[in-house]
């Protein structure tokens, strides 16, 4: 599948409200087309190719920033709302859907990143070949760099929450028929945008079978492990809010 193509499918399958938060890759490949095209001009299409690129980076990474100092807090609530159900207080099943949510989407985010990054660096091949610019190779350094594609801290909460989701699941086996249906209900709210978004990131990454520096890394999937022992038993079927 081409690139284009995929990054329109993940757009469709991700939360609505960050479906104009992704690259705005068709923009940019408009621009591309125009470059040999175009007469020479004051503001030339490599110009306003430039413009957009820098500004679509400047909205990736506040979106990523803005989605980590949400997590943080999320997490930290999540906890606290543990510890007073284990002290008596609140409801499990409730704080069981959101840890599932909240694990979802920190997922997505990581998704976010990789779909992003392949997308920069694809519009830079198509750049650097139709201008015979070098442009990719110090971009991209540059990109390395960037609040968006640094997933370290979101790798970390992921894992931390995929402690807490351990700590706090029992085995479905000793579950009654009415629990395993209401844990269920609790998982599927994001859960078909999450499985959607790790095929993705595993097709990304596993790329050809040799390794440059433009390719992301392979991928191990801890998350889709997890995830597959969290999905609703059926004829529970999984939806999208």
């Amino acid at each position: 599948m081409k690139f284009g193509k995929r990054l329109k499918r993940q757009i469709e399958e991700t939360l609505p409200e960050w479906r104009d938060k992704f690259l705005s890759y068709k923009d940019l490949k408009k621009l591309v087309r125009l470059i040999s095209a175009a007469p020479p001009s004051g503001d030339s299409a490599e110009d306003q190719f430039i413009r957009l690129l820098d500004a679509e980076i400047h909205k990736l990474n506040s979106f990523f920033v803005e989605q980590e100092e949400d997590f943080i807090i999320r997490q930290k609530e999540l906890q606290e709302r543990i510890l007073e159900v284990m002290e008596g207080h609140g409801d499990m099943t409730s704080i069981r859907k959101d840890i599932v949510n909240f694990h979802g989407e920190m997922v997505l985010l990581e998704n976010y990143s990789s779909v992003n990054y392949t997308g920069l660096a694809k519009i830079l091949k198509k750049y650097d070949k139709r201008t015979g610019a070098l442009l990719r190779l110090p971009f991209i350094e540059k990109v390395l760099k960037q609040p968006f594609f640094t997933t370290e801290l979101v790798s970390k909460l992921v894992k931390d929450c995929e402690s807490m989701i351990e700590a706090i699941f029992p085995e479905r086996e000793g579950m009654s028929r009415v629990e395993r249906k209401a844990a269920g209900a609790a998982e599927q709210s994001i859960f078909r945008n999450t499985m959607a978004a790790l095929a993705t990131m595993e097709e990304l990454r596993k790329g050809s079978s040799t390794y440059g520096h433009f390719s992301l890394p392979p991928i191990g999937s801890p998350e889709a492990d997890l995830l597959q022992t969290l999905q609703p038993p059926s004829p529970i079927p999984i939806v999208m809010n």
